[in-house]
């Protein structure tokens, strides 16, 4: 039973990364580039997989900012919010969304349902065609896993792919990386 699942996960995964729109991915790299400072949101496992990119945004030397920590600075204008929004109808990201928009800031929505309202308002809509929880886009790799588990794994393998293909972009080295690691640890 092992080996029948994660084939079947595997599979899953290659048929997403092969009908990924890479136009969409090159538009969050570029507005992460020119952005002054990053600011990431997400709920859910989604949110936990969104951390995980905002923790190598600011290894690749970006000023990122989880939104609701604490000591989280204003959004201004020149500023970027990536907010990842699975089914694209999560309340609250729309409020975040539209009091980001009053400040001027860049908006990216990485989703698996770009035609919901959340995502469509967009500057950068980055749409991963997983199967997502109470997703609705008839384009997404169907899963025969629970839940939203395929768009959820996938975000954490492509966002680790794309921190990849910026830290080549950035003509950073490994190195330079790990020296913005935190070292109290």
């Amino acid at each position: 039973m092992y080996k029948e699942l994660y084939e079947l996960v595997l599979e899953e995964h290659r048929k997403v990364f092969e009908t990924q729109p890479l136009e969409d991915l090159e538009a969050l790299m570029e507005a992460i580039r020119e952005a002054e400072r990053v600011f990431v949101f997400g709920a859910g496992r989604e949110g936990i997989a969104a951390r995980s990119f905002a923790m190598r945004i600011m290894h690749l030397g970006k000023e990122t900012f989880w939104l609701l920590d604490d000591t989280v600075p204003g959004m201004n204008k020149g500023d970027l919010f990536i907010a990842v929004n699975g089914s694209g109808k999560i309340g609250y990201i729309d409020y975040f969304l539209d009091q980001a928009r009053l400040t001027g800031s860049k908006i990216a929505v990485i989703t698996g349902a770009p035609a919901e309202r959340t995502p469509s308002e967009a500057d950068i809509n980055v749409f991963v065609p997983a199967a997502v929880y109470k997703g609705t886009d008839p384009r997404v790799v169907p899963s025969k896993q629970p839940m939203g588990n395929l768009y959820e794994q996938h975000l954490f393998l492509l966002f680790d792919i794309l921190v990849m293909m910026l830290e080549k972009k950035l003509d950073l080295t490994h190195d330079q990386m790990e020296s913005r690691h935190r070292n109290v640890e």
